[in-house]
């Protein structure tokens, strides 16, 4: 997905995009090609390359408002964040060398030596300043909420090398929040938009080359010594070439050529990779789910209206069709592995296959069939269903398919693609009224400002969800530290299937295919600690 940062000179745009930016997170609407180019012989860290490649630009890679997926899994390459996830979903030292928390504080101690690429210590004053820039209102960061709480208020002790981070409201999740502040000296905050194609590095990697929609080189750092449980950059590529390359089958194809180390594949080609046992990581996400826009003035602001369109559909075939067969029906909401709540939140929840019993919903709630199409006062029931192109034929595939069962069942019913920027412009501008909105964060508590509060320019409540249970259900939660309240923070997420203001419809494992290298990977992508070059 591309980044919506851009130079508007209208406020209300400028709020508007960056409202939308945050969606980025969560819509999982960017994949990875293979790229070639680069040097990729075998043998050691510090003189190889490896080369990745995403399917679209990132746009901004500033890190204080990159939210892009491609744009978090590159700035994972330039920027050391306090603390790491180990595979079994443990937190690990990172800067932040310890740390205490409660449900609206913590305490991190920073581990002494670490830099910006430019020479300068990252010290606890600048890690304040960080969470204080993003929590100020003003700055309108789309990070606020997931990656600083909301309310946060940071004070640091330079004598103890400490951050103390405060909040008025609940964040029970406070610790694990910080592993996705990408953290930078405190003189780039002054300009951050500054870093939108350059880097301030605290990571293991620093920007020295950047091609918009292109390529993106990234150089190792000499004396890097702060990553997971402080390990250094010892065996890790001395560079990292990542290429925009918007076909997967040429991925595929340059993948098996050898002439690439690393791409994300998704469609149809995992099976000749797999064939020619080529190895990969996975990572399971959400892959696709329809939010409604609950507007007023929009049809899916009627419950019955959206219960009747999900009846009328297969799911199960959608969701086939998606992936390509390989795919499995979704159990939650968008929280991605490791996660502290991994209940199935969604089986039973939401309205089965049933045509006889979405016409006789919308026939309660006042529509009647007339000509074979679905109206009341006089009006149509007229749908369009946004979604982004870059997701793949398949995708573009399942929801011909929706429309056609739609147009079948009487709705007139139609597909509005759009590139992976446009998709956020839409959310946020409000003018839709069904989008293929696949979510994934890494905490449940993220999801709130998305399903809860006001919708854009003032929020990121894109459908402008108003459920009840789902806001009494989160209030419960907050007030409970970390995996205790997984049973309410449950209990929230069926409540917004239940009452069909999202459904979701399918989840995949993102495969990683690499050659020549090994890597481990998590939600956001590799693990930069983990990548080594390698035979073959």
């Amino acid at each position: 997905m591309a980044s919506t940062a851009g130079t508007e000179t209208s406020s209300r745009t400028a709020r508007r995009t960056r409202t939308a930016a945050a969606v980025v997170t969560v819509l999982g609407l960017v994949g990875t090609a293979a790229a070639c180019g680069g040097d990729t012989s075998a043998g050691g860290g510090d003189g190889s390359t490896v080369v990745v490649a995403v399917a679209g630009d990132p746009g901004s890679l500033s890190p204080t408002t990159a939210l892009v997926s491609t744009a978090l899994a590159m700035n994972s390459f330039a920027y050391d964040t306090l603390v790491h996830i180990d595979a079994d979903g443990s937190l690990v030292p990172g800067v932040a060398e310890k740390w205490s928390a409660t449900t609206t504080s913590a305490k991190f101690t920073i581990r002494s030596g670490v830099t910006c690429e430019d020479g300068s210590s990252l010290t606890a004053e600048d890690v304040a300043a960080e969470y204080n820039h993003i929590a100020d209102p003003k700055n309108q960061s789309p990070m606020l909420g997931i990656s600083v709480p909301v309310t946060a208020v940071a004070k640091a002790d330079k004598a103890t090398r400490t951050v103390t981070v405060t909040t008025t409201k609940p964040a029970p999740f406070i610790v694990q929040m910080s592993r996705l502040l990408p953290l930078l000296c405190k003189n780039s905050l002054a300009k951050p938009a500054a870093l939108a194609r350059a880097t301030n590095a605290s990571g293991p990697y620093r920007l020295t080359e950047a091609v918009p929609g292109d390529h993106y080189t990234y150089v190792k750092r000499d004396k890097y010594s702060w990553g997971p449980r402080g390990s250094t950059g010892a065996g890790m590529p001395g560079k990292v070439v990542v290429k925009v390359v918007a076909n997967e089958s040429t991925a595929a194809n340059l993948l098996m050529a050898g002439q690439i180390n690393v791409a994300l594949i998704n469609g149809a080609d995992q099976d000749r990779l797999d064939a020619a046992e080529v190895k990969y990581r996975s990572s399971t996400a959400l892959f696709g789910q329809f939010l409604f826009n609950q507007a007023a003035g929009r049809p899916t602001a009627d419950p019955a209206v959206r219960k009747a369109l999900v009846s009328v559909l297969d799911l199960k075939q959608l969701g086939s069709v998606a992936t390509g067969g390989k795919g499995k029906p979704a159990t939650g909401i968008g929280e991605i592995a490791p996660t502290p709540c991994t209940g199935d939140t969604v089986t039973g929840n939401l309205p089965a296959h049933d045509t006889a019993q979405a016409a006789a919903a919308l026939t309660a709630a006042g529509w009647k069939k007339s000509g074979g199409t679905w109206t009341k006062d006089g009006k149509p029931l007229a749908v369009g269903l946004s979604y982004a192109t870059n997701q793949g034929p398949q995708v573009g595939s399942a929801v011909e398919l929706a429309v056609q069962q739609w147009t079948s069942f009487g709705v007139k019913a139609t597909a509005k693609p759009t590139g992976s920027g446009s998709i956020i412009s839409t959310l946020g501008g409000g003018d839709w009224d069904i989008a293929w909105a696949p979510i994934g964060v890494t905490l449940p508590d993220q999801l709130t400002q998305f399903y809860d509060g006001p919708p854009p320019p003032k929020g990121n409540n894109f459908g402008s969800v108003v459920n009840p249970d789902y806001h009494r259900l989160i209030a419960q939660a907050a007030a409970k530290p970390g995996a205790s309240g997984c049973p309410l923070w449950e209990a929230a997420d069926a409540a917004l299937v239940k009452h069909v203001d999202i459904a979701p419809i399918v989840s995949k494992a993102n495969r990683y295919y690499g050659k020549g290298v090994t890597f481990e990977v998590d939600g956001s992508g590799i693990v930069p600690s983990t990548l080594r070059r390698s035979a073959g």
